[in-house]
Protein backbone atom coordinates (compact mmCIF):
# COMPACT_ATOMS: atom_id res chain seq x y z
CA UNK A 1 0.00 0.00 0.00
CA UNK A 2 1.78 3.36 -1.00
CA UNK A 3 1.53 6.58 1.69
CA UNK A 4 -0.69 9.11 1.47
CA UNK A 5 1.43 12.05 0.46
CA UNK A 6 0.08 14.03 2.84
CA UNK A 7 1.22 12.63 6.19
CA UNK A 8 4.96 12.17 6.05
CA UNK A 9 7.87 14.04 6.48
CA UNK A 10 11.09 12.89 7.46
CA UNK A 11 12.49 12.94 11.17
CA UNK A 12 15.66 13.87 11.98
CA UNK A 13 15.95 11.15 14.63
CA UNK A 14 14.85 8.27 12.03
CA UNK A 15 17.61 9.34 9.57
CA UNK A 16 19.94 8.89 12.29
CA UNK A 17 19.02 5.34 13.24
CA UNK A 18 18.72 4.95 9.78
CA UNK A 19 22.98 5.68 10.00
CA UNK A 20 23.13 2.93 12.73
CA UNK A 21 21.31 0.24 10.60
CA UNK A 22 23.68 1.03 7.75
CA UNK A 23 26.84 1.35 9.57
CA UNK A 24 28.62 -2.11 9.02
CA UNK A 25 27.03 -1.91 5.52
CA UNK A 26 27.66 1.60 3.84
CA UNK A 27 30.50 3.34 3.65
CA UNK A 28 31.67 6.63 4.77
CA UNK A 29 31.96 8.22 1.34
CA UNK A 30 34.66 11.41 1.07
CA UNK A 31 34.13 14.94 0.95
CA UNK A 32 36.75 16.22 -1.38
CA UNK A 33 37.50 19.95 -2.45
CA UNK A 34 38.01 19.97 -6.11
CA UNK A 35 40.24 22.47 -7.63
CA UNK A 36 39.50 22.45 -11.09
CA UNK A 37 35.64 23.49 -10.22
CA UNK A 38 37.14 25.69 -7.43
CA UNK A 39 38.95 27.82 -9.69
CA UNK A 40 36.69 27.81 -12.40
CA UNK A 41 33.70 29.25 -10.24
CA UNK A 42 36.29 31.01 -7.55
CA UNK A 43 34.50 29.25 -4.89
CA UNK A 44 35.27 26.56 -2.40
CA UNK A 45 33.53 23.46 -4.15
CA UNK A 46 33.78 19.99 -2.46
CA UNK A 47 32.29 16.68 -3.94
CA UNK A 48 30.14 14.46 -1.68
CA UNK A 49 31.94 10.86 -3.83
CA UNK A 50 29.03 8.86 -3.51
CA UNK A 51 30.30 7.61 -6.65
CA UNK A 52 33.04 5.41 -4.46
CA UNK A 53 30.37 3.31 -2.23
CA UNK A 54 30.46 -0.50 -3.40
CA UNK A 55 27.52 -0.02 -5.32
CA UNK A 56 29.03 2.61 -6.84
CA UNK A 57 26.16 5.32 -5.80
CA UNK A 58 24.25 6.20 -3.13
CA UNK A 59 21.18 3.53 -3.89
CA UNK A 60 22.26 1.19 -1.45
CA UNK A 61 21.48 3.53 1.74
CA UNK A 62 17.75 3.62 1.18
CA UNK A 63 17.74 -0.21 0.04
CA UNK A 64 19.48 -2.14 2.92
CA UNK A 65 17.49 0.66 5.62
CA UNK A 66 14.23 -0.47 3.44
CA UNK A 67 14.97 -4.04 3.15
CA UNK A 68 16.46 -4.60 6.69
CA UNK A 69 12.86 -2.98 7.88
CA UNK A 70 10.84 -5.11 6.85
CA UNK A 71 9.15 -8.31 9.34
CA UNK A 72 9.75 -11.93 8.42
CA UNK A 73 5.92 -12.43 6.85
CA UNK A 74 6.85 -9.96 4.35
CA UNK A 75 9.98 -11.22 2.78
CA UNK A 76 8.60 -14.65 2.38
CA UNK A 77 7.55 -14.11 -0.99
CA UNK A 78 10.72 -11.83 -1.79
CA UNK A 79 10.64 -8.79 -2.24
CA UNK A 80 10.42 -7.07 -6.05
CA UNK A 81 11.82 -3.61 -7.11
CA UNK A 82 11.96 -1.56 -10.45
CA UNK A 83 14.86 0.20 -11.34
CA UNK A 84 17.09 1.77 -14.13
CA UNK A 85 20.40 0.48 -12.80
CA UNK A 86 21.29 2.19 -9.48
CA UNK A 87 18.69 0.89 -7.04
CA UNK A 88 18.43 -2.15 -8.28
CA UNK A 89 22.23 -3.11 -7.30
CA UNK A 90 21.22 -1.51 -3.94
CA UNK A 91 18.62 -3.82 -3.81
CA UNK A 92 20.51 -6.74 -5.23
CA UNK A 93 23.30 -6.52 -2.67
CA UNK A 94 21.40 -6.22 0.40
CA UNK A 95 19.22 -9.63 -0.90
CA UNK A 96 22.72 -10.95 -0.81
CA UNK A 97 23.48 -9.70 2.52
CA UNK A 98 20.21 -10.59 4.07
CA UNK A 99 19.69 -13.64 1.86
CA UNK A 100 16.19 -13.60 0.43
CA UNK A 101 15.28 -13.61 -2.69
CA UNK A 102 14.26 -10.65 -4.93
CA UNK A 103 12.94 -9.79 -8.44
CA UNK A 104 14.18 -6.69 -9.83
CA UNK A 105 12.95 -4.93 -13.23
CA UNK A 106 15.15 -2.50 -15.20
CA UNK A 107 14.42 -0.69 -18.68
CA UNK A 108 15.26 -2.52 -21.34
CA UNK A 109 17.52 0.11 -22.57
CA UNK A 110 19.27 0.25 -19.46
CA UNK A 111 23.50 0.00 -20.03
CA UNK A 112 24.62 -3.54 -19.97
CA UNK A 113 27.24 -2.18 -17.22
CA UNK A 114 24.50 -1.81 -14.69
CA UNK A 115 22.30 -4.95 -15.77
CA UNK A 116 25.61 -7.52 -15.12
CA UNK A 117 26.77 -5.18 -11.82
CA UNK A 118 23.18 -6.27 -10.52
CA UNK A 119 24.19 -9.71 -11.13
CA UNK A 120 27.43 -9.53 -9.68
CA UNK A 121 26.18 -8.25 -6.37
CA UNK A 122 23.00 -10.20 -6.16
CA UNK A 123 24.10 -13.66 -7.47
CA UNK A 124 21.50 -16.69 -6.73
CA UNK A 125 19.45 -14.32 -4.63
CA UNK A 126 18.08 -11.46 -7.73
CA UNK A 127 16.44 -12.93 -10.30
CA UNK A 128 16.65 -9.82 -13.31
CA UNK A 129 13.37 -8.97 -15.21
CA UNK A 130 14.35 -6.42 -18.53
CA UNK A 131 11.25 -4.88 -19.94
CA UNK A 132 9.77 -1.56 -21.07
CA UNK A 133 11.70 1.26 -22.57
CA UNK A 134 11.51 3.27 -19.36
CA UNK A 135 11.59 3.39 -15.54
CA UNK A 136 7.94 3.68 -15.82
CA UNK A 137 7.61 0.46 -17.90
CA UNK A 138 9.40 -1.12 -15.42
CA UNK A 139 7.77 0.21 -12.44
CA UNK A 140 4.40 -1.13 -14.10
CA UNK A 141 5.78 -4.31 -14.15
CA UNK A 142 6.91 -4.71 -10.68
CA UNK A 143 3.37 -3.44 -9.37
CA UNK A 144 1.81 -6.12 -11.24
CA UNK A 145 4.12 -8.91 -9.83
CA UNK A 146 4.17 -7.42 -6.49
CA UNK A 147 0.07 -7.48 -6.27
CA UNK A 148 -0.37 -10.76 -8.19
CA UNK A 149 2.17 -12.41 -6.31
CA UNK A 150 2.50 -11.01 -3.17
CA UNK A 151 5.65 -9.82 -3.16
CA UNK A 152 6.91 -6.78 -1.24
CA UNK A 153 7.72 -3.96 -3.46
CA UNK A 154 10.59 -2.08 -2.53
CA UNK A 155 9.94 1.58 -4.23
CA UNK A 156 13.30 3.47 -5.29
CA UNK A 157 12.38 6.63 -4.09
CA UNK A 158 8.69 7.19 -2.39
CA UNK A 159 8.94 5.40 0.81
CA UNK A 160 9.54 6.36 3.86
CA UNK A 161 12.60 4.05 4.77
CA UNK A 162 14.41 5.31 1.46
CA UNK A 163 14.02 8.61 2.13
CA UNK A 164 15.50 8.24 5.45
CA UNK A 165 18.42 6.24 4.21
CA UNK A 166 19.58 8.76 1.37
CA UNK A 167 18.93 11.53 4.13
CA UNK A 168 21.95 9.72 6.19
CA UNK A 169 24.61 11.56 2.73
CA UNK A 170 23.62 15.06 4.74
CA UNK A 171 24.41 13.33 8.33
CA UNK A 172 27.77 12.69 6.71
CA UNK A 173 28.55 15.92 4.81
CA UNK A 174 27.94 17.99 7.86
CA UNK A 175 29.99 16.10 10.10
CA UNK A 176 32.60 16.08 7.37
CA UNK A 177 32.37 20.10 7.24
CA UNK A 178 33.96 20.48 10.57
CA UNK A 179 31.89 22.84 11.62
CA UNK A 180 32.17 25.57 8.30
CA UNK A 181 29.04 26.72 6.92
CA UNK A 182 27.57 25.11 4.02
CA UNK A 183 26.30 27.51 1.58
CA UNK A 184 24.84 25.53 -1.28
CA UNK A 185 24.27 22.00 -1.90
CA UNK A 186 23.60 20.88 -5.34
CA UNK A 187 21.66 17.48 -5.37
CA UNK A 188 20.07 15.42 -8.27
CA UNK A 189 17.15 14.77 -8.64
CA UNK A 190 15.15 11.46 -10.52
CA UNK A 191 12.24 10.48 -8.56
CA UNK A 192 13.46 12.48 -5.99
CA UNK A 193 14.45 10.07 -2.70
CA UNK A 194 17.55 11.88 -2.00
CA UNK A 195 16.73 15.35 -2.06
CA UNK A 196 14.35 14.79 0.53
CA UNK A 197 16.04 13.11 2.88
CA UNK A 198 18.91 15.16 2.30
CA UNK A 199 17.33 18.58 2.11
CA UNK A 200 15.32 17.37 5.27
CA UNK A 201 18.33 17.28 7.35
CA UNK A 202 19.81 20.69 6.75
CA UNK A 203 16.30 21.88 7.28
CA UNK A 204 17.28 20.96 10.82
CA UNK A 205 20.73 21.23 11.12
CA UNK A 206 21.61 23.50 8.58
CA UNK A 207 18.52 25.80 8.06
CA UNK A 208 20.97 28.54 6.11
CA UNK A 209 22.17 26.48 3.29
CA UNK A 210 20.39 26.54 0.16
CA UNK A 211 19.61 23.24 -1.28
CA UNK A 212 19.48 23.15 -5.18
CA UNK A 213 17.89 20.07 -6.80
CA UNK A 214 19.05 19.19 -10.46
CA UNK A 215 17.33 17.64 -13.29
CA UNK A 216 18.14 16.74 -17.17
CA UNK A 217 16.50 19.09 -19.63
CA UNK A 218 14.87 15.86 -21.22
CA UNK A 219 13.32 14.87 -17.71
CA UNK A 220 11.90 17.90 -15.72
CA UNK A 221 9.56 16.04 -13.88
CA UNK A 222 9.96 17.99 -10.35
CA UNK A 223 10.26 21.05 -12.06
CA UNK A 224 7.46 20.82 -14.30
CA UNK A 225 5.16 19.71 -10.87
CA UNK A 226 6.99 22.71 -8.78
CA UNK A 227 5.48 25.22 -11.74
CA UNK A 228 2.28 23.27 -12.08
CA UNK A 229 1.55 22.75 -8.57
CA UNK A 230 0.71 19.27 -8.44
CA UNK A 231 2.75 16.18 -9.18
CA UNK A 232 1.77 15.94 -13.14
CA UNK A 233 3.40 13.21 -14.96
CA UNK A 234 4.85 13.98 -18.20
CA UNK A 235 4.39 12.32 -21.23
CA UNK A 236 7.61 11.89 -22.99
CA UNK A 237 11.08 12.24 -21.27
CA UNK A 238 14.17 12.00 -22.78
CA UNK A 239 15.75 8.65 -21.30
CA UNK A 240 19.84 9.57 -21.87
CA UNK A 241 20.45 10.44 -18.00
CA UNK A 242 19.06 7.14 -17.01
CA UNK A 243 19.64 7.91 -13.75
CA UNK A 244 17.56 10.61 -13.41
CA UNK A 245 14.83 10.42 -16.17
CA UNK A 246 11.43 9.10 -14.65
CA UNK A 247 8.17 10.55 -15.75
CA UNK A 248 6.51 11.34 -12.65
CA UNK A 249 8.29 11.90 -9.11
CA UNK A 250 6.76 10.78 -5.91
CA UNK A 251 3.97 11.50 -3.97
CA UNK A 252 6.05 12.36 -1.11
CA UNK A 253 8.97 12.96 -2.25
CA UNK A 254 7.09 16.03 -4.36
CA UNK A 255 6.07 17.31 -0.79
CA UNK A 256 9.33 17.08 0.95
CA UNK A 257 10.80 18.85 -1.96
CA UNK A 258 8.62 21.38 -2.29
CA UNK A 259 8.59 22.66 1.29
CA UNK A 260 12.73 22.68 1.42
CA UNK A 261 14.65 23.33 -1.64
CA UNK A 262 15.85 26.34 -1.97
CA UNK A 263 15.21 26.03 -6.17
CA UNK A 264 14.75 23.57 -8.87
CA UNK A 265 16.78 23.93 -11.92
CA UNK A 266 17.58 21.47 -15.11
CA UNK A 267 20.63 21.78 -17.19
CA UNK A 268 20.72 20.37 -20.71
CA UNK A 269 22.30 16.89 -21.59
CA UNK A 270 25.46 18.29 -23.67
CA UNK A 271 25.84 19.83 -20.67
CA UNK A 272 26.10 17.02 -18.67
CA UNK A 273 28.41 15.38 -21.24
CA UNK A 274 30.35 17.71 -21.28
CA UNK A 275 31.09 18.03 -17.88
CA UNK A 276 31.86 14.26 -17.92
CA UNK A 277 34.58 14.76 -20.17
CA UNK A 278 35.84 17.18 -17.78
CA UNK A 279 36.01 15.38 -14.81
CA UNK A 280 37.54 12.70 -16.66
CA UNK A 281 40.36 14.11 -18.33
CA UNK A 282 40.80 16.46 -15.83
CA UNK A 283 40.37 14.96 -12.72
CA UNK A 284 40.49 11.20 -13.77
CA UNK A 285 36.55 11.06 -12.09
CA UNK A 286 34.49 8.39 -14.04
CA UNK A 287 30.82 9.60 -13.59
CA UNK A 288 27.67 8.05 -14.69
CA UNK A 289 25.21 11.10 -16.62
CA UNK A 290 23.29 11.20 -13.41
CA UNK A 291 26.76 11.90 -11.39
CA UNK A 292 27.83 14.79 -13.40
CA UNK A 293 24.06 16.53 -13.18
CA UNK A 294 25.13 18.82 -10.36
CA UNK A 295 28.48 19.55 -11.60
CA UNK A 296 26.90 20.99 -14.99
CA UNK A 297 24.75 23.04 -12.64
CA UNK A 298 27.40 25.14 -11.41
CA UNK A 299 26.87 27.85 -14.43
CA UNK A 300 23.46 28.47 -14.02
CA UNK A 301 24.37 29.62 -10.05
CA UNK A 302 27.68 31.29 -11.40
CA UNK A 303 27.44 34.23 -9.62
CA UNK A 304 25.66 33.57 -6.83
CA UNK A 305 28.31 30.94 -5.30
CA UNK A 306 31.50 33.31 -6.14
CA UNK A 307 33.50 33.10 -2.36
CA UNK A 308 31.26 30.48 -1.22
CA UNK A 309 30.96 26.94 0.31
CA UNK A 310 29.66 24.41 -1.99
CA UNK A 311 29.02 20.96 -2.14
CA UNK A 312 28.03 18.99 -5.08
CA UNK A 313 26.80 15.27 -4.65
CA UNK A 314 28.21 12.86 -7.00
CA UNK A 315 25.97 10.45 -7.45
CA UNK A 316 27.26 7.44 -9.35
CA UNK A 317 29.46 6.23 -11.29
CA UNK A 318 27.96 3.42 -13.18
CA UNK A 319 28.86 4.29 -16.85
CA UNK A 320 29.11 1.68 -19.75
CA UNK A 321 32.49 2.68 -21.77
CA UNK A 322 30.12 1.77 -24.77
CA UNK A 323 28.51 5.15 -24.07
CA UNK A 324 31.72 7.12 -24.34
CA UNK A 325 31.02 7.88 -28.23
CA UNK A 326 27.68 9.37 -27.76
CA UNK A 327 28.77 11.43 -24.89
CA UNK A 328 31.14 12.67 -26.45
CA UNK A 329 29.10 13.42 -29.63
CA UNK A 330 26.53 15.25 -27.40
CA UNK A 331 29.28 17.12 -25.69
CA UNK A 332 30.32 18.46 -29.50
CA UNK A 333 26.66 19.45 -30.26
CA UNK A 334 25.97 21.35 -27.26
CA UNK A 335 28.96 23.05 -27.84
CA UNK A 336 28.24 24.14 -31.50
CA UNK A 337 31.12 22.17 -32.38
CA UNK A 338 29.52 19.10 -34.39
CA UNK A 339 27.68 20.07 -37.66
CA UNK A 340 25.46 17.90 -40.11
CA UNK A 341 24.66 19.09 -43.63
CA UNK A 342 23.10 18.09 -46.76
CA UNK A 343 25.70 18.73 -49.45
CA UNK A 344 24.73 18.49 -52.93
CA UNK A 345 27.67 17.60 -55.02
CA UNK A 346 28.18 18.37 -58.53
CA UNK A 347 28.62 15.38 -60.43
CA UNK A 348 32.01 15.66 -61.79
CA UNK A 349 35.65 14.54 -61.30
CA UNK A 350 37.36 16.64 -58.72
CA UNK A 351 34.04 18.10 -57.01
CA UNK A 352 35.07 16.22 -53.45
CA UNK A 353 38.33 17.63 -53.76
CA UNK A 354 36.77 21.40 -54.40
CA UNK A 355 34.73 20.90 -51.61
CA UNK A 356 37.96 19.89 -48.88
CA UNK A 357 40.64 22.45 -50.44
CA UNK A 358 38.22 25.14 -51.08
CA UNK A 359 35.15 24.93 -48.75
CA UNK A 360 36.33 23.49 -45.65
CA UNK A 361 38.40 25.70 -43.18
CA UNK A 362 42.17 24.56 -42.43
CA UNK A 363 41.06 22.92 -38.81
CA UNK A 364 37.51 21.67 -40.31
CA UNK A 365 37.24 17.77 -39.77
CA UNK A 366 34.36 15.65 -41.62
CA UNK A 367 34.01 13.16 -39.16
CA UNK A 368 31.12 11.70 -41.37
CA UNK A 369 30.01 10.99 -44.83
CA UNK A 370 27.25 9.20 -46.55
CA UNK A 371 27.42 9.74 -50.31
CA UNK A 372 25.84 7.20 -53.51
CA UNK A 373 26.77 8.77 -56.74
CA UNK A 374 23.15 9.16 -58.83
CA UNK A 375 22.57 8.58 -62.32
CA UNK A 376 21.19 11.50 -64.63
CA UNK A 377 21.51 14.30 -62.17
CA UNK A 378 23.33 17.16 -62.27
CA UNK A 379 24.16 17.16 -58.42
CA UNK A 380 24.37 14.21 -56.07
CA UNK A 381 23.32 14.79 -52.38
CA UNK A 382 25.68 13.40 -49.48
CA UNK A 383 25.25 13.74 -45.76
CA UNK A 384 28.53 15.40 -44.10
CA UNK A 385 29.08 15.55 -40.10
CA UNK A 386 31.70 18.23 -39.81
CA UNK A 387 33.77 19.04 -36.67
CA UNK A 388 34.74 22.81 -35.95
CA UNK A 389 37.67 23.58 -33.79
CA UNK A 390 35.61 26.86 -32.81
CA UNK A 391 31.81 27.75 -33.04
CA UNK A 392 32.33 30.94 -34.35
CA UNK A 393 33.38 29.17 -37.29
CA UNK A 394 30.28 27.51 -38.32
CA UNK A 395 28.40 30.56 -40.67
CA UNK A 396 31.81 31.28 -42.61
CA UNK A 397 31.95 27.81 -43.41
CA UNK A 398 28.18 27.61 -44.52
CA UNK A 399 28.66 30.84 -46.44
CA UNK A 400 31.71 29.00 -48.28
CA UNK A 401 29.24 26.61 -49.45
CA UNK A 402 26.57 28.59 -50.37
CA UNK A 403 28.89 30.71 -52.54
CA UNK A 404 30.23 27.64 -54.37
CA UNK A 405 26.80 26.08 -54.37
CA UNK A 406 27.41 23.35 -52.50
CA UNK A 407 24.69 24.15 -49.61
CA UNK A 408 21.54 21.73 -49.62
CA UNK A 409 20.59 21.74 -45.88
CA UNK A 410 21.47 22.32 -42.32
CA UNK A 411 20.62 19.09 -40.19
CA UNK A 412 20.97 20.30 -36.90
CA UNK A 413 18.11 22.15 -36.41
CA UNK A 414 15.95 19.41 -38.15
CA UNK A 415 15.15 16.70 -35.53
CA UNK A 416 13.21 14.24 -37.48
CA UNK A 417 16.08 13.57 -39.92
CA UNK A 418 19.00 14.55 -37.54
CA UNK A 419 17.46 12.00 -34.96
CA UNK A 420 18.82 9.38 -37.67
CA UNK A 421 22.34 10.55 -37.20
CA UNK A 422 22.57 10.55 -33.53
Amino acid sequence: MELEATTYFPKLTAIQEAATTLKEVVAVTPLLKNFTFSNRFQANVFLKREDLQQVRSYKIRGAYNKISSLEPDELVNGIVCASAGNHAQGVALACSKMQIQGTIFMPSPTPKQKVEQVRMFGGSYVDIQLTGDTFDDAYNAAKYVSDSLGKTFVHPFDDEKIIEGQGTVALEIIEQSNNAPIDYVFVPVGGGGLASGLSSVFKILSPNTKVIGVEPAGAPSMQSAFKENTNVKLNKINKFVDGAAVQQVGGLTYKICKENLFDMITVPEGKVCQTILDMYNKDAIVVEPAGALTLAALDTFSEGIKGKNVVCVVSGSNNDITRTAEIKERALLYNGLKHYFIIRFPQRAGALKEFVMDVLGKNDDITFFEYSKKTNRENGPAVVGIELEKREDLHPLIARMKDRNFFGEYLNDKPNLFEFLV
